[in-house]
C-alpha cells in the first residue's frame, strides 16, 4: 500500500521519480482500510529535505499510511518559508488530542546546547510526556534520540572533541529482534554530529537496549519495550548526498571541516559519494512499521488506555 500525502507537497515529485508508491486523498477514501496514522515532528533546518527522506522510508512499507506533518507553533524557522509551513504543517498545540499509531522526532542543529537551553525545550518534553498516552509507538531521531533518552532516563550527552562525520561501520547486536530483521551482522550508516550517548551510561536504565552500535561512533540505535520506543543517534535517513552538502556548505564558510570518513570513493571529494546504507534504512523504518501495525490497537482511540 501506498502513502498518503498532501498532492502539492514538494516532496510528491521527488518521490513519484524515485517509484515509491503515492497515493492521493481520493484514492485513500475509497478504501476499506484503516490507514496507519504516523506524525512527523520535523525540528530540522530545511524541512522539505527531511519529509522528503522520510516519507521515502515510510512509503516503501506495504500498509497504508497516513503522514501527518507536525511543527512546534511558536518556533519560526529560518530555513523554510512560512508559506509551506502554513500550507502543509499542523501546530502541535492543534494536534495533541489526536492518537498516532507511530510518532517519528527528528533531530535539530543544537546539540552543543544543554538541553534547558534550547528554546522550545519545555514544550518537548510536554511532547515527550503526551506520546505515553497518544502514540502506540515513538521513533526517535539524531538529536531527537538524545533529548529523549536524557527526558525519559537522565541520559547525559558529551561533547566530542572533534565532528564524528562520515559512513561508518555499525554491527547488528541483536539479530533476532524485529527491528533489525533482515539486517546483515554489520552495515554502514552516515554519522554527523559534534555530541554522543555512551554505552555506560546506557547500560544502567533498565529497559533500555543497545540493538547497534560501532566501535568508532559507539551506540546508534536503541529499543524500549515501554511505549515501543526506538532511538537512533545517526542518520541512517540520509540521501546519497547529505554528506556531501554538510562537507562543502561548512568549507565554503570556511569553518574547520574534515573530509567524512569512508564516503567519497577514493577519498576524494571531487567524486560521487555511493549510497552503502539506503537498503538497511529501508528495512528499519519497514520493520519498525510492521511493529506498529503488528502491536497497534485496532480502534485508535484506545490508545494509550490500560
Amino acid at each position: 500500500m501506498p502513502i498518503k500525502i498532501p498532492d502539492k507537497l514538494p516532496a510528491r515529485q521527488t518521490l513519484q521519480q524515485e517509484g515509491v508508491a503515492l497515493m492521493t486523498e481520493s484514492d485513500a477514501a475509497r478504501q476499506d482500510i484503516r490507514p496507519l496514522q504516523i506524525g512527523l515532528l520535523n525540528l530540522m533546518p530545511d524541512k522539505i529535505r527531511t519529509e522528503t527522506q522520510i516519507a521515502r522510508l515510510l512509503g516503501s512499507s506495504p500498509l497504508q499510511i497516513d503522514l501527518t506533518l507536525v511543527r512546534i507553533g511558536q518556533h519560526k524557522s529560518k530555513n523554510t518559508a512560512e508559506e509551506h509551513l502554513l500550507d502543509f504543517y499542523e501546530k502541535w498545540e492543534n494536534i495533541r488530542h489526536r492518537k498516532f499509531d507511530g510518532f517519528i522526532i527528528t533531530g535539530a542543529p543544537i546539540e552543543l546546547l544543554d538541553f534547558e537551553e534550547v528554546s522550545y525545550w519545555k514544550i518537548l518534553e510536554e511532547i515527550f510526556d503526551w506520546t505515553r498516552t497518544n502514540v502506540q509507538s515513538s521513533f526517535f531521531v539524531c538529536w531527537g534520540a538524545m533529548a529523549a533518552a536524557y527526558h525519559f532516563h537522565g541520559v547525559p550527552k558529551y561533547e566530542l572533541k572533534k565532528k564524528a562525520f562520515g559512513v561508518y561501520r555499525h554491527q547488528n547486536l541483536n539479530p533476532s529482534s524485529p527491528y533489525l530483521a533482515g539486517f546483515s551482522d554489520d552495515f554502514a550508516i552516515p554519522v554527523s554530529r559534534w555530541t554522543e550517548a555512551r554505552s555506560e551510561d546506557i547500560s544502567t536504565v533498565n529497559g533500555l537496549e543497545l540493538l547497534m552500535k560501532s566501535d568508532e561512533t559507539g551506540p546508534c540505535l536503541l529499543h524500549e519495550k515501554e511505549g515501543n520506543r526506538l532511538y537512533i543517534f545517526n542518520h541512517i535517513e540520509y540521501d546519497s548526498t547529505s554528506l556531501a552538502e554538510e562537507y562543502w556548505r561548512d568549507r565554503d564558510a570556511g569553518k574547520p571541516i574534515e573530509i567524512p570518513r569512508g564516503y567519497f570513493p577514493f577519498n576524494n571529494p571531487e567524486n560521487e559519494p555511493q549510497n552503502r546504507w539506503r537498503s538497511h534504512a529501508h528495512l528499519l523504518f519497514g520493520n519498525w512499521i510492521n511493529q506498529v501495525y503488528q502491536t497497534t490497537e485496532f480502534d485508535i482511540e484506545r490508545i494509550g488506555i490500560m
